[in-house]
Parts: structure tokens; C-alpha cells; sequence
């Protein structure tokens, strides 16, 4: 006999765990999947849960969603160093600048390094200044160039030039900075710096009360928000700190990696239409359609040269009255047509810095997703705790947390096919033609006229792209060269780049 009473009661609580079960499938109701326990109730546990953060895009960077592509070589020059086998790999999405840095963009940085540091450090800025004397050539009359290129309006969005692979990196640390301080100034989290307070400063107590640096924010307990309607609260109503869920912050702006910086020259987005045929092009030899050198468009610019680069022996930009790329030098960073990114000069005006350590072979080596030479891992540097518990950072001369390298965290030499490699040389730098300087003090001895000599080493960098003297080879998106990180020439420049915080698109459930 059926005991309906019974029957009903568990039915009933068949159906309220159903009902919970339910309710728990999806994290955004505010429930956990696997406990039941509600987020965000300061009544219980406390656990904050926030729902996906969508970051804007970050201003003068275009968001590039990433895929599959061979990187390397697309046609084999037997000529040129095969140091870019093809291989087949898949980059993550991520944003890059629209435009190569310009000196505009430039002398931004060096004005508030100058207003930061000009009285208790100015050899810093020093430091920051670019390389004017690198327009300076045997056999060449470039000196207005020293004078002007740098400092005069008519330059400004001209792309900076003479600055070092250590520079560019400093640029990106204190872009990244100044995006996150301007973005908690306007929500209202921190106040707005008072450079008139800078008067009388000495060097430490601008790089430790001063200076805003995005780890030492989110780091340390010495920012706290401000008092007013715009202020955070936990659950409990004290103040806390912006974090990087919160949206407002955006993630480290860096030298995009070489994968990342070809993956974007080529440009290729793949149209629906194609995408239905079945038909998908993954790569190309230049950042524009083809193998023309020249504009095929039935349009006023056809017949013109797409980008700045030399055509022919002595010719730089053609002929008076029909000049085709209209640079002898560089030329303005939004000239020409940009590739189906939206991306301007990824072939020729100056070629790019980009994150790599330099190898010959890091194309067969570099994982086959987010592929990358350079890997050094790091902690921050600590000197005890305050009374609170909070770890005491160590600043450097730039207002940023020092970091030290973890044991055995250096990988810039892993599977690098060549143990000479990892003879520190340092060959080229400024004022030690030989390079004997650094071995000397490791006690390492070797002969500088010996051919066989390592003249590559964990501070030579990757820069791409061919430049305003480079012949047509070079402004192919899959040929690189190398050159010493404090090197600083007249044909290299760079543009900034940022990883993507999730994907651009949802995956098929």
C-alpha cells in the first residue's frame, strides 16, 4: 500500500534540491554550483564573486583576436640567413598599438620624467632621452635631422627613433602606470598627483610616497582610497583597494612578442563569406594582399608605393614631380593604407622592437601556443613587514618594486642549440669595441679574433619589420634580425602591446 503522505513529502524535497541544483548551475545567479551557499552575503561566509569584467580597448590599441598561422619564412632566399623556418603555430588574442610610437609620444615621457626627476635625479633623464647623434653618418649630410627630428612640431607624429630595447621597455612600464593612475584619478579611488610638492623632494621620498607604480598599488597598503561617494567597500564597510577584477585596471602594457608582432603584420581576418566556402587564408607575405610593392587599386594612389622602404639602389622615394613612398627618411606614423587590422607601417618607415630574445632557431624551439623566447621569472625584493603584517617593498630609482630572479628562473637559454650562447659577451656596446669588458669580469677568456666567437647572447633582441632604408626582403612579416638590447640606431622604433583578458569571443557551448 502506498504511503501518499510519504510520497508527497519526498517528492517534494526531490524537487526543492532540483530546484537548488538548478539555481546552482550558473555561478552569475549568485549561488555556488558545487556548495549552495550564496556569493557575495556578508550573513555567511563573505565569498565575493563578481561577474565577468569587459576591459575596454585600451586607448591607441586595437584589439586583435588571435588563431592559427605559420610563422617564418614564405619564400626561401638562399641568399638571406634561414634563421625563420616556417611553423605552424596559434597566438592568443591581444591588443598592439595602432600606430608605431611617435616622438610626440615620446617627449610625453621624457616632460614627466623631467618634471618627476629633473631637480633629485636628472641623470634619469637623462637616461630616457633618445639618441639624437644616431642620425649622425659617415659620408652623409643628416645634421639638421640631430637638430630637428626629435624637437621640432613638425615631427611629432614622425616615429621616435634612437631609443634602446632597455628604453622601450621602460616606456611601457610607465605607460602602463600612467593608464591605471589617470583611470583611479577619474573613477574617483586616488587623488590626482600635486607636482608642486615635488619641490624639496629627495629621490627616495619621490619613489616611495610620489610615484605611482601599479604593482606597488596593488601590492603593498600604501594607497588608500578616497573618502566620498565613489569609494569602495567591502562587505564589512571598510575601504579596500581597486583590484584588477574591478575593470578599472589594465593589465601590463609590454613589447608585444615576436609571434604576436608577425600574427598582427600579416592582418589577415577571414570573411564570413570565406569562412562558409570553407575557404581560410592563414598568412601572406606582406601586410597587404599580394606580392605588388605597389598600389593596385583603381584609385588615385595607384601605381604608388605601399610603404617606406628603398625601391632601388639610391632611390628612397622617387622622382621629383612622381614620388612614390614620399620618404627620404621616415614619414608621419598614419601614412599609407593600413593592413585589415587597422594596423599602420607593419612593413618598412622603421623597424620594431619586439620582447624575443634573439636565436637562430627559436622557431623549432617556442611552444607551439603563445610561442616566446625570454622567460625570466621573478619575486619582488622585500625588507621585513610593518606592524600590520604588510610586506616592506624595495623601490628602485623609478618608483618600482625591485624584483630579483627566482632560482633557475632565467630560460632564456632553453633548447637554444648553441652553449656558447650562454657566454655573457656583450659585444657592441658603447665604448668596448671588443666586448671584452664583461668577460674580463667573469674571468672567462676568449679571443676576440676568433670567428667563432658568440656574438649572440641573452641581450641580443629580435626587432622586425624593414624600415625607411631597408630593401624589399626586410618588410617581409616573416624575416628578423638582431641587435644588443642598449643599441640605439636610426631605423628602429617600436610599438607597445598588451595581453586580452579573456577571449574575444565566447567558446561554442
Amino acid at each position: 500500500m502506498i504511503n501518499r503522505p510519504l510520497l508527497i513529502k519526498n517528492v517534494l524535497i526531490a524537487l526543492t534540491i532540483t530546484a537548488v541544483l538548478s539555481a546552482c548551475s550558473n555561478s552569475s545567479k549568485g549561488v555556488s554550483n558545487v556548495t549552495g551557499w550564496k556569493y557575495n552575503d556578508k550573513k555567511t561566509t563573505g565569498f565575493i564573486v563578481k561577474d565577468e569584467v569587459r576591459r575596454t580597448t585600451p586607448v591607441g590599441m586595437v584589439p586583435i583576436e588571435g588563431g592559427t598561422f605559420t610563422i617564418g619564412e614564405k619564400t626561401e632566399v638562399v641568399t638571406m640567413p634561414r634563421n625563420n623556418l616556417r611553423r605552424r603555430i596559434t597566438v592568443p588574442s591581444f591588443y598592439i598599438d595602432q600606430y608605431e610610437i611617435s616622438n610626440v609620444n615620446w617627449r610625453e615621457y621624457t616632460h614627466w620624467m623631467q618634471l618627476v626627476f629633473g631637480e633629485a635625479a636628472p641623470e634619469l633623464v637623462k637616461r630616457a632621452m633618445p639618441d639624437k647623434t644616431v642620425w649622425r653618418e659617415d659620408l652623409a649630410y643628416n645634421d639638421p635631422l640631430i637638430q630637428y627630428y626629435f624637437d621640432d612640431p613638425n615631427y611629432n607624429y614622425y616615429p621616435v627613433v634612437g631609443v634602446s630595447w632597455e628604453q622601450a621597455v621602460d616606456f611601457c612600464q610607465w605607460r602602463t602606470d600612467r593608464v591605471n593612475e589617470e583611470a583611479l584619478i577619474r573613477a574617483g579611488y586616488i587623488k590626482s598627483p600635486d607636482f608642486k610638492s615635488l619641490e624639496g623632494m629627495d629621490l627616495q621620498e619621490i619613489t616611495e610616497s610620489f610615484i605611482f607604480n601599479t604593482d606597488k598599488y596593488l601590492n603593498s597598503a600604501a594607497y588608500q582610497p578616497l573618502e566620498g561617494k565613489k569609494k569602495l567597500k567591502d562587505l564589512y564597510g571598510n575601504n579596500v583597494k581597486v583590484s584588477m577584477g574591478e575593470g578599472i585596471l589594465v593589465p601590463a602594457i609590454r613589447l608585444p612578442t615576436e609571434a604576436e608582432w608577425e600574427f598582427a603584420a600579416y592582418g589577415i581576418k577571414v570573411s564570413k563569406k570565406d569562412r562558409k566556402q570553407g575557404f581560410v587564408q592563414e598568412t601572406r607575405e606582406y601586410p597587404w594582399s599580394g606580392m605588388q610593392i605597389r598600389n593596385n587599386k583603381k584609385n588615385k594612389y595607384r601605381g604608388m608605393m605601399v610603404a617606406n622602404f628603398v625601391r632601388g639602389r639610391g632611390d628612397m622615394m622617387g622622382t621629383s614631380g612622381a614620388l612614390d613612398d614620399r620618404g627620404t627618411y621616415t614619414v608621419a606614423v598614419d601614412s599609407y593604407f593600413p593592413n585589415d587590422f587597422g594596423l599602420y607601417n607593419m612593413a618598412g618607415n622603421v623597424s620594431e622592437w619586439v620582447a624575443d630574445v634573439y636565436r637562430s632557431t627559436s622557431f623549432d624551439d617556442i611552444s607551439e601556443y603563445s610561442g616566446f623566447r625570454g622567460n625570466v621569472y621573478t619575486n619582488f625584493v622585500t625588507d621585513g613587514e610593518d606592524e600590520n603584517g604588510n610586506p616592506l617593498f624595495v623601490i628602485d630609482s623609478l618608483g618600482r618594486i625591485q624584483t630579483n630572479v627566482i632560482k633557475d628562473g632565467d630560460k632564456r637559454n632553453v633548447k637554444d642549440g648553441d652553449p656558447m650562447s650562454r657566454v655573457m659577451t656583450d659585444f657592441l656596446l658603447a665604448g668596448d669595441t671588443t666586448g671584452l669588458s664583461a668577460i674580463q669580469a667573469r674571468n672567462v677568456k676568449i679571443d676576440p679574433t676568433d670567428v667563432l666567437a658568440p656574438k649572440v647572447d641573452d641581450q641580443t633582441r629580435v626587432y622586425k619589420g624593414g624600415s625607411w632604408k631597408d630593401r624589399i626582403y626586410w618588410l617581409s612579416s616573416g624575416s628578423r634580425r638582431f641587435m644588443n638590447e642598449k643599441q640605439r640606431t636610426n631605423d628602429v622604433g617600436f610599438r607597445c602591446a598588451m595581453s586580452m583578458i579573456g577571449e574575444t569571443e565566447k567558446p561554442i557551448k
